[in-house]
């Protein structure tokens, strides 16, 4: 099974969905000025968090990025992009970001803040299509958080992939761009870097639809000491970008289903494990089975099938609401605000 490679429709429609989020992008009257994520009444220059969030809380460990404006919400908040030079992966790619209000406001200004790592489907290079304001996903974060359906994530969107050629899985390919070197240690350090962030993998998950979701289903899985959870939505369940050939070896080590099931052999730690597919897609078999097959013990599954959803990221969105955010939002760390 190889639904990561898109039908026509679903190419159209990402590529639509990408084609309006650079546009309303381009409309964006702040395109492109300075942004900054600092809070200024945060306790940032003693280099400690006080009160209640000081034993989970990590502040910023610097060097602070320079970002841009890439849009705006009709909140007032920013989805900023800067430049990544990854020191691990030696990878240098686009990273966009955004912070919901409660980040900003001075009673979480000590507290950390959970970070949901989104990733597209198709190529996700040169772009992250969630950088767009059209897919709604930060709106409907922002929404979902007032509402105690979602935790207020900071979301950060990297490139997925160093080129528009090939999928690379996330994955530390021999004599590939290492991306998941990229994937789950340059990204990372980098939001540490920037952002107020939680110490403990419970507040770090990944989101993504497609090969997006696969790339954070398999990083969960391979790395459950950095990670928590994630959303995968209509991903493939094994590794199989051509690029493995003559690398089995390297390829069994990010195969989901390996590592499902060594982390269910070995008890834990525990991760959550939250899938999404729509009736008109394929594989809702495949991953029933990998529910039935790999969801045991530490490994924690959910499933929500989406009545006459897609393959397409307009189709996931609207349906995070329906539980896998709150779910996996249950099983995270949530911001600490002051006494």
């Amino acid at each position: 099974m190889n639904r990561r490679r898109p039908s026509p429709t679903a190419l159209a429609a990402t590529a639509a969905a990408l084609a309006s989020a650079l546009l309303l992008s381009a409309c964006s009257s702040d395109k492109g000025e300075p942004v900054s994520f600092d809070d200024p009444k945060a306790s940032h220059a003693t280099g400690q968090a006080k009160g209640a969030a000081a034993e989970k809380t990590l502040l910023p460990t610097g060097p602070k990025s320079a970002f841009t404006t890439e849009n705006t919400l009709d909140d007032g908040t920013k989805i900023g992009v800067t430049t990544l030079k990854g020191k691990k992966s030696g990878f240098t790619g686009k990273v966009w970001v955004w912070a919901p209000k409660q980040y900003f406001d001075p009673k979480y200004a000590d507290s950390g803040f959970p970070v949901l790592i989104a990733l597209p489907g198709g190529n996700g290079y040169p772009n992250n299509y969630w950088m767009g304001t059209d897919l709604k996903l930060e709106s409907s974060i922002a929404g979902w958080s007032r509402e105690g359906k979602s935790l207020p994530f900071i979301v950060v969107m990297p490139v997925l992939n160093p080129d528009a050629k090939n999928y690379y899985d996330g994955s530390d390919i021999p004599g590939q761009p290492k991306m998941g070197t990229w994937m789950t240690d340059d990204v990372p350090d980098f939001v540490r870097a920037n952002f107020r962030t939680f110490k403990s993998r419970d507040g770090w998950a990944f989101m993504g639809s497609s090969s997006g979701g696969f790339v954070g289903l398999k990083s969960v899985l391979k790395h459950p000491d950095r990670f928590r959870a994630v959303i995968a939505s209509g991903p493939d369940t094994v590794p199989d970008s051509p690029l493995w050939a003559g690398h089995e070896k390297e390829r069994r080590a990010n195969d989901p289903e390996r590592l499902a099931r060594h982390l269910a052999e070995r008890g834990g730690p525990e991760v959550d494990l939250a899938f999404q597919i729509g009736t008109e897609e394929s594989g809702q078999a495949n991953l029933r089975k990998f529910i039935k097959t790999y969801g045991k013990g530490p490994v924690k599954t959910r499933l929500n099938v989406i009545r006459g959803g897609g393959h397409n990221a307009r189709t996931y969105v609207p349906a995070m609401a329906d539980g896998p955010i709150q779910w996996i939002s249950e099983h995270m760390q949530a911001p600490i605000p002051r006494a």
